[in-house]
């Protein structure tokens, strides 16, 4: 069962695979036939493979490698039911590694996760602040 500590600690898994761009890493964190929508209204990328490539870049609207030192996020899960965890938090981006913060996002994450603890469908709304 789904539960806070398992979803913050594939949170703090995710965030560590966000960091060190490891392909295992990153693949550990989803299921097998896992779905991926980096923007609700996309179709879903399927599959732990195509997941994994879609962190490089490969696949229609997926964001593409950030430049190690220039990411970091905060994500607190608000919800959980059954297998469902409803996630907020932030990211943040610099231009370059170590610079000043340029960029900062507003997320909420939908993460189904399977009996073992993997992510099984993923699904991303983000929004910048108002100046």
């Amino acid at each position: 069962m789904t539960d806070r500590a398992l979803v913050e600690r594939w949170l703090a898994d995710y965030v560590a695979a966000w960091k060190s761009y490891d392909r295992d890493e990153i693949g550990a964190l989803f299921a097998e036939n896992a779905e991926v929508r980096y923007h609700p209204w996309d179709e879903p990328i399927a599959g732990r493979d195509a997941i994994v490539e879609s962190w490089f870049g490969a696949g229609e609207g997926a964001p593409g490698k950030d430049e190690q030192g220039t990411y970091e996020g905060s994500y607190t899960p608000v919800a959980i039911d059954g297998d469902l965890a409803v996630v907020t938090g932030t990211s943040t981006y610099a231009k370059e590694p170590g610079g000043p913060v340029d960029q900062t996002f507003h997320n909420c994450f939908l993460i189904r996760f399977d009996a073992d603890g993997r992510c099984s469908e993923f699904a991303e709304w983000y929004m910048e602040p108002r100046e």
